[in-house]
């Protein structure tokens, strides 16, 4: 039997393997998976597992108010050293580019574990977009065993950065499985607030490199697309004091802007299929947006996930008020165009991620 750890902190992480973990636990005289929550993201990471029916076997519970990216990653990486040591995984399983993913690589590493990093390749080659996850990701690119990239794209970078292609699989992403998975079992919720005879514009941003001034541009956009009369902005503002406090002042109060509370992965799916159209910087909802037939307009200057740019489903507008409010008023006003964009093959995955990686993690073995 083959132990596999599964180490996560972040409410996408979560998200993203918590279909995984399920996946191996099919197979108990072969697997025995044990999940690691080191707490990074803690309320609202329980969540997000329980909706897969999964708990944590190890909780870390690492969150400090405010801590710093050097308090939180020397915080992580200590702590781990217990969990390998009692543990003694085959194999340590990463996700994504957070910082509880380097110190789980980090960890295996140390330990003399290979890992197997789930989402592979990602890359924007400039170490402050976005920070530090970019930096996170290259790190994590050059101790890993086996990557397990979402789309030949990421691939092609992996091997442009020397990895053996024997090591890379092509295996679509797991947050597309929880996504498929999810939309077919979803309550029913009631948004009071909403208005049926407006077309709702979802929005949510929480990235370092928007702080401040760009913020401000994006804020004055949203604004302007609420002042046409005919759609609504439901803004679920992340807790950060960088990002609450900017929007709560700029958008707070004003006629068909709904400023709410970051909402649990169900609730917020429900929002993504009854929107119209999606303003994001996350990285999970460019994914997970088109195969709910929502066109994205990304507020980012740059994307680690260009595929779905080059298709059509998702535009960079970066912060740029005039752009926003441009790309926006297309899709608002241009049903042809709408329907073009809603209706593309979403190049991320077609939710059979889990039983690609289950083959590959077995190669591996054999």
């Amino acid at each position: 039997m083959k132990t596999l750890l599964i180490v996560l902190g972040t409410r996408p992480e979560a998200i993203k393997l918590a279909p995984l973990a399920m996946h191996f636990r099919k197979f108990p005289d072969e697997f025995n998976v044990h999940v690691c929550l080191t707490g990074q993201h803690r309320e609202i990471v329980h969540q997000a597992l329980q909706v897969f029916g999964l708990k944590p076997d190890t909780d870390l519970d690492l969150m400090l108010p405010g801590q710093t990216l050097f308090q939180s990653t020397s915080r992580i990486l200590s702590a781990l050293e217990a969990v390998m040591r009692d543990v003694r995984p085959d194999l340590v399983f990463v996700q994504g580019d957070t910082t509880t993913t380097l110190c789980g690589a980090l960890a295996g590493l140390y330990a003399g574990v290979p890992v197997a990093h789930v989402e592979a390749g990602l890359r924007t080659w400039d170490l402050s977009r976005p920070f530090p996850e970019e930096a996170n990701r290259q790190m994590v690119g050059r101790i890993t065993t086996l990557h397990l990239a979402a789309t030949s794209w990421a691939a092609a970078n992996l091997e442009r950065e020397g990895v053996a292609p024997s090591s890379i699989t092509v295996t679509g992403n797991t947050g597309i499985d929880a996504l498929l998975h999810t939309a077919r079992n979803l309550p029913h919720f009631d948004w009071p607030f909403l208005n049926p005879a407006l077309r709702t514009i979802l929005v949510t941003g929480h990235r370092r490199e928007n702080f401040g001034d760009g913020q401000e541009r994006f804020c004055s956009a949203l604004k302007t697309l609420a002042a046409r009369g005919d759609v609504q902005i439901v803004y679920p503002v992340h807790p950060n004091p960088n990002v609450r406090g900017p929007v709560e002042k700029a958008l707070g109060e004003l006629p068909n802007i709904h400023l709410i509370h970051p909402q649990d992965y169900q609730p917020f799916i429900d929002l993504m299929r009854r929107s119209y159209l999606i303003i994001t910087d996350s990285g999970g909802v460019q994914e997970e947006g088109p195969s709910l037939g929502k066109p994205i307009l990304v507020s980012r200057e740059v994307t680690e996930r260009p595929e779905a740019v080059e298709a059509g489903t998702v535009r960079l507008v970066g912060t740029n008020e005039a752009k926003i409010v441009a790309e926006a008023t297309t899709l608002l006003d241009d049903p042809v165009e709408y329907q073009r964009r809603a209706l593309i093959h979403n190049p991320y995955g077609d939710g059979q991620a889990c039983p690609r990686i289950e083959k590959a993690v077995r190669a591996y073995f054999a």
